[in-house]
């Protein structure tokens, strides 16, 4: 479910229960829309996440700290100077809008006590943190917005804040039958879409519960409903958000085999067909349904100019690519000019001078073929002319063979990095790849005298259900490290066959290894390398040994001519990560 206005009525709910009374002793801003308070209250210490990023803006109660920069932001240095020691009156959320507005005491230059509010805003592209006065003047906020942006309303210290117009939606928590039936009756769309444009706080999931519930076709039309089934409908909202009103959440986790679908605050019946798992609070839930979707869509972002150089490296290669396979295409007629002077000097001696073609047994083939001549030089000058032909085409033959080759090579060390950067969960994962950028020459290197950043990225560390260690390089320079100095020679080597992927070592300690054992080290090789997802992935198994490395082969390029092979799926649900 989106982060919609029924689970931020929950988090609301959530939040003025633990954090009122609850003092602020720390402010941090580790990523430029995102906040990190640290409260302490008489049950304990808590720490809330606000997050107005664009792709992924959440609030929620997490254990887990964040790095902050070295520099705070001005906006963290603000908040620091109001609110470090205030105290959190109230959390609440005006009507069942996507708004959460924290209430906090604190006492200003003077040691009078006055209160401001900090207002987070979860509106997709649009999602802000703003501090206002208590007259809901702006001080500031982590975006601005000027005019220029946005003509439904500034974001700008010294504005009035006050919350963008709903585009005629009503409140759910108040709406009346009538109102409701007209609201919604005059919808020209299906009965589900109708519901969730026409009220504030509904996803679409919350309107496919509600129809679901009052037993009627989501995807039917309004105008195709009667006003006693409209009715119906309204009466079945009402008891839906009844929770909602007393504060009886039930937030869950409902999963589709082990991969979570959807997550809500109230029971979902269309999702009766799921494994359901509940938690004490909504806070758990969005952690650990978003936990791993927030890394990704941050290390995304942080990889956006990697990825850009990388693309376009790759774009032009392949169109060089095609190049080079057109002329190797056009040198193909090569033999032919080449018979055709050998034919020309066997047989030419009886041809007219200033013919234009002339006919010949083509003693290869046993078949008689026309030669085309030019009539205006002598017979024996054509066949010069076609050896040159031919000598021609045939050294370009050459090179561009050597040429597609390198071109070919580059293709498969572009598509390496970009699986590289899908796996890449962490910033220090970059560095290694911006390094082996540099060394291809696709990135500036550095200045002689700069200093250069320290690796702290290391492989993927596995172990087996049988007790060995495995290991997964993270991209090509982990992959060359891990395989030529890492693994011993009795180690055992995997990688998917024919894709872009980590090299995966198997520590055999010069044991036999078990068959649960390969299988589980063939799944990481497929799950990391680009046929990720795939129901089955071939994998290549070898003992290291056996790998070898080419000649100024591109980082982590090997070969190997005796291996065994599997198919796996490329699930590691179940293997043990270290």
């Amino acid at each position: 479910m989106a982060f919609d206005g029924i689970t931020i009525a929950c988090m609301a709910h959530e939040l003025q229960k633990k954090l009122t009374g609850a003092r602020i002793t720390k402010i941090a801003q580790p990523e430029a829309d995102e906040l990190l308070l640290t409260l302490k209250s008489r049950e304990g210490s808590y720490r809330l996440l606000l997050s107005a990023s664009a792709s992924l803006p959440l609030v929620y109660l997490t254990d887990t700290n964040k790095q902050s920069p070295l520099t705070a932001p001005n906006f963290c240095m603000l908040l620091r100077k109001h609110l470090s020691g205030g105290r959190i009156v109230s959390v609440t959320q005006p009507s069942l809008e996507r708004i959460l507005r924290f209430e906090v005491e604190h006492l200003d230059e003077m040691g009078d006590l006055c209160r401001k509010y900090l207002i987070t805003e979860i509106m997709g592209k649009h999602s802000n943190i703003i501090f206002c006065t208590d007259t809901d003047q702006i001080i500031d906020s982590i975006k601005h917005v000027s005019a220029q942006m946005s003509s439904v309303r500034e974001v700008l210290p010294g504005r009035t804040y006050f919350i963008p117009d709903t585009q005629g939606k009503a409140n759910p928590m108040d709406i009346t039958e009538k109102a409701f039936t007209e609201l919604v009756g005059k919808k020209a769309a299906k009965l589900s879409k109708a519901l969730y444009t026409s009220l504030t706080g509904l996803s679409s999931v919350a309107a496919e519960e509600i129809c679901a519930l009052a037993s009627l076709d989501s995807d039917r039309a309004v105008n195709a409903c009667t006003s006693e089934e409209l009715i119906h409908l309204y009466r079945t909202f009402c008891r839906y958000l009844e929770p909602v009103r007393t504060g009886a959440y039930t937030p869950a986790i409902y999963y589709d085999g082990k991969t979570p679908a959807e997550f809500s605050c109230l029971p979902l019946t269309i999702y009766d067909h799921c494994q359901k798992k509940t938690f004490s609070s909504v806070s758990e839930v969005l952690e650990q349904y978003y936990a791993q979707k927030n890394i990704l869509t941050r290390i995304r972002q942080k990889s956006t100019d990697l990825r850009r150089i990388v693309q376009t490296a790759l774009e032009r290669n392949v169109k060089k690519y095609d190049l080079q396979a057109k002329q190797l295409k056009d040198t193909e007629k090569r033999e032919r000019y080449r018979i055709y002077g050998e034919l020309i000097n066997t047989y030419g001696y009886g041809v007219e001078p200033g013919s234009k073609s002339f006919q010949a047994l083509n003693y290869y083939t046993g078949e008689e073929i026309t030669i085309p001549l030019d009539p205006q030089i002598p017979v024996q000058e054509n066949a010069k002319k076609y050896f040159d032909k031919y000598g021609k085409l045939k050294r370009t033959c050459e090179a561009v063979t050597t040429l597609l080759a390198e071109t070919k090579a580059e293709i498969e060390h572009l598509h390496s990095i970009q699986t590289a950067l899908d796996i890449a969960l962490q910033e220090e994962d970059l560095v290694q790849i911006k390094e082996e950028l540099m060394q291809a020459g696709y990135i500036r290197k550095r200045n002689p005298g700069s200093k250069r950043p320290k690796i702290t990225s290391r492989p993927f560390h596995y172990i087996s259900s049988d007790g060995y260690h495995m290991y997964v390089g993270k991209n090509n320079l982990q992959n060359e490290e891990l395989t030529f100095q890492t693994a011993r020679g009795n180690d055992w080597w995997f990688h998917a066959k024919g894709a872009p992927g980590s090299h995966v070592i198997v520590q055999s300690g010069g044991d036999e290894l078990p068959d649960r054992t390969f299988e589980e080290a063939a799944r990481l090789a497929a799950y990391y390398s680009s046929n990720r997802g795939a129901d089955k992935v071939e994998i290549d198994y070898v003992e290291k040994k056996h790998v070898k490395k080419p000649n100024k082969a591109k980082p982590g390029f090997v070969v190997y001519y005796t291996n065994y092979s599997m198919m796996i799926d490329s699930d590691i649900s179940g293997i043990r990560q270290l």
